[in-house]
């Protein structure tokens, strides 16, 4: 009751005397019949805040504006976006017509005397209207029964996001504004101006997005209660690479130049090589778990950034198995010398001390045995023809076993130091092909 008589005090300073003087004449009422906003002759009777305008007749046309403030926080865990808009709502209210050609800024707190329309954020996880000093709300009434509802927001809205090309990726967001309980038959969404109706979003300077382009949309959503009208304003979002190149990129490829150095170091040096070979796997692994561990909740996708990673990872932990193959190579080749060259030099010591006698005594016994041999009668009957011919078995045996001699002696390295060598070139050649391939799918593709 005190806060009806305050409003009707209040709106009748703003009118003109001879209104004043009209109002002086109405007879006596009491608060509880002034059904809406007292001052307005025309306005004190009859308004029903319960009833949107033209009840029962055409639908009411609902123009809106946004200006965005600022968007705080864009989450790729949570997959949501985070922003603070001013909504500013018109439409049409033939109960709140009054004479002249002013517009008057009415208290907030009438705000629950109006009609207004039942607009929400679709999407929206958390919202609030910010109240700092007072409820950030405007009113603005005009003489033709326009409304100007104003609201300043803070919400928090869900985006699907494709991060398959992060950290070169476009996100694609969606500020979606529907009518809760009107349908298209009570309430029509417009955009004021179209798209300049959105404001502010071009001068958003965002900490790792660029907002690319906007524009609004004007649509229906299909409901089982009906058809209600629902605008979008939907923008583009451009991830800014360069701090994921010069925090990932750029180490993770200078790691793999590492591992190269151990082809330029020799295979005796076991420690130097094994150092480098392990040191940098377990840098690249560290810088694995930290990328990841950045997007913990996004693990289920497989990322361009993981993918690099991975590629580096594949060629250090490659630069360390070409040291252990070469290495075995270099040590089964100098096993293999050393019993050819131990009987060698044997034979030389043993030819320095051998006298002329000795040598006479050999050859005479060996001339005795091949005598010995030549008197050996050999009986064709007690030869057995089925011993000199080869089973079946033992033929598959042969052949199976000459092959394996083939094959494992066409793998074997000949000459282990040619392994780095070749890797010097292979190496790289490989990667900056793979880098070539890599970044044109990902930018161009």
């Amino acid at each position: 009751m005190f806060c009806r008589s305050f409003c009707f005090f209040s709106l009748c300073l703003f009118l003109p005397t001879e209104r004043r003087a009209s109002l002086a004449h109405l007879p006596n009422m009491r608060s509880s019949d002034m059904t809406s906003l007292p001052g307005f002759e025309n306005l004190t009777m009859g308004y029903n805040k319960y009833l949107r305008p033209y009840f029962g007749g055409e639908p009411v046309q609902i123009a809106m504006s946004l200006d965005i403030a600022s968007i705080s926080s864009i989450s790729e865990s949570d997959m949501d976006y985070t922003a603070t808009i001013y909504l500013r709502q018109r439409w049409t209210d033939p109960r709140l017509v009054f004479h002249g050609n002013k517009s008057f800024t009415l208290d907030a707190r009438l705000v629950e005397l109006l009609w207004v329309p039942d607009t929400y954020i679709v999407e929206s996880k958390r919202s609030f209207l910010h109240d700092v000093t007072v409820g950030n709300r405007l009113i603005r009434l005009f003489s033709n029964g326009t409304i100007l509802y104003a609201l300043r927001i803070t919400t928090t809205v869900a985006c699907n996001m494709d991060l398959s090309k992060y950290p070169m990726d476009t996100q694609t967001c969606r500020l979606q504004l529907e009518s809760w309980g009107y349908d298209e038959n009570d309430v029509m969404f417009t955009w004021l101006r179209g798209n300049d109706s959105v404001h502010g979003i071009e001068k958003l300077r965002l900490s790792q997005y660029t907002v690319e382009r906007y524009y609004t949309l004007v649509s229906k959503s299909q409901q089982e209660t009906g058809s209600y009208p629902r605008l979008i304003l939907q923008f583009e979002l451009r991830r800014n690479v360069l701090y994921f190149i010069l925090e990932t990129y750029v180490p993770s490829t200078l790691l793999v130049m590492l591992s190269w150095v151990s082809f330029w170091i020799t295979l005796d040096s076991v420690p130097a090589r094994t150092c480098i070979g392990v040191t940098t796997v377990l840098s690249m692994t560290t810088l694995m778990i930290g990328s990841r561990s950045s997007l913990s909740k996004t693990n289920c996708f497989i990322k361009a950034i993981d993918v690099y990673l991975g590629i580096c990872f594949s060629f250090i932990f490659g630069a360390l198995v070409e040291y252990a193959v070469a290495h075995y190579s270099s040590s089964q080749k100098c096993a293999a010398k050393a019993p050819q060259e131990g009987p060698a030099n044997e034979l030389t010591k043993e030819m320095e001390e051998v006298n002329i006698t000795n040598i006479l005594n050999s050859s005479i016994t060996s001339y005795k045995r091949k005598i010995s041999f030549t008197s050996i009668e050999i009986s064709s009957d007690n030869v057995n023809c089925s011993d000199l011919t080869m089973k079946t078995h033992e033929k598959i045996k042969f052949v199976l076993r000459n092959k394996m001699h083939r094959i494992i002696s066409y793998f074997t390295i000949q000459n282990p130091s040619n392994v780095d060598h070749y890797s010097k070139l292979l190496f790289p050649l490989f990667f900056m092909l793979v880098n070539v391939f890599y970044w044109a799918y990902y930018l161009y593709f």
